[in-house]
């Protein structure tokens, strides 16, 4: 894992909190030797640590001791809630109602204010299965998100950044991906801070910096993802968002390809008709589309009669499936 240099952590600070009303509380996962997190605590903020490693718990305990309940620290792993087995759930992996008991936070209504702030750096292995895994419980309303809009501060890779951020016409960068982040959240940059801020705890004493020949990759990349308010107002609703999903990524399996080719291989739209309505032409390819193109062509499926989800939804389930 990667552990910021002290330097860091009042920019941190000032990132997540500029110190105006009462603040959500604030989850931060693996803290490590807790450094950001006794800045986070000197500027007032109230701190749950959920950190998977038994090493770093003892010095944070003894952190928890010497402060009057403004810091919690809990044994568990972020990326291991709502794990897909049958059974207890063992440590480090957890239920995230177990995790929002011991927070002491309740659910919101989805519009309402932010109920909590999760901070961290992202773990560079598996970086992107991990966000697709976020991904997918946004969209479902399921695991963190079931307690409403819960906004991830977290530290990601550049190339990630840039991948979350692509519009159409920028090449490879633009994918799938993109499309979903872009339409389920609010998506700020908030900092960007040269790998070599960074040390690691392995052994080997060496940045384990991820290559890229096609995107920068210089930094890391404190980002703010806020699901959007309205995300579920039209006909995108939790229940058949697992199927927008879907759609996206099986238009961008060939993202050269016409839509209306891939709109004729579903059998929906074979004379163009809703295109035309939604003023896309029938030449655009789907790298084309705008993320909010492809919201407005499903809400259009959705209202119209030639639309059944039946008709991928066991490629749907596999999909989900997968990323999990």
């Amino acid at each position: 894992r990667f552990i910021a240099c002290p330097r860091l952590a009042g920019t941190v600070q000032r990132c997540l909190w500029d110190g105006a009303g009462e603040q959500p509380a604030l989850l931060e996962f693996a803290p490590g030797p807790g450094i950001l997190t006794r800045t986070l605590l000197n500027a007032g903020l109230r701190v749950v640590a959920l950190e998977n490693n038994s090493a770093f718990l003892p010095n944070l305990q003894s952190l928890e001791n010497s402060l009057d309940g403004q810091l919690k620290v809990i044994y568990g792993d972020f990326f291991r809630l709502d794990p897909l087995v049958s059974g207890t759930v063992k440590l480090p992996a957890m239920c995230s109602d177990k995790l929002f008991e011991t927070m002491g936070v309740a659910a919101v209504p989805w519009r309402a204010d932010i109920p909590v702030k999760v901070f961290g750096i992202l773990p560079q292995k598996k970086e992107r299965n991990r966000l697709w895994r976020l991904l997918f419980a946004l969209y479902e309303c399921s695991s963190i998100y079931r307690y409403g809009r819960v906004e991830l501060n977290i530290f990601i890779s550049e190339k990630e950044y840039k991948v979350l951020t692509a519009k159409p016409g920028e090449g490879r960068a633009y994918q799938a991906f993109s499309v979903l982040w872009q339409v389920g959240c609010e998506i700020q940059l908030l900092h960007m801070e040269p790998w070599s801020s960074f040390i690691t705890n392995l052994k080997s004493g060496g940045l384990a910096v991820p290559k890229s020949t096609c995107l920068p990759n210089d930094h890391l990349c404190l980002v703010r993802l806020t699901p959007r308010e309205n995300l579920f107002t039209g006909g995108l609703k939790p229940t058949n968002s697992s199927t927008f999903v879907f759609m996206v990524k099986q238009c961008f399996a060939k993202p050269s390809s016409r839509l209306t080719d891939r709109l004729n291989s579903w059998s929906l739209d074979s004379d163009g008709e809703l295109l035309r309505e939604l003023e896309i032409p029938k030449s655009a390819e789907t790298r084309n589309l705008y993320p909010e193109d492809y919201r407005r062509l499903f809400e259009a499926l959705q209202n119209s009669n030639m639309f059944s989800e039946a008709w991928f939804h066991d490629d749907v389930l596999e999909s989900i499936r997968n990323i999990n």
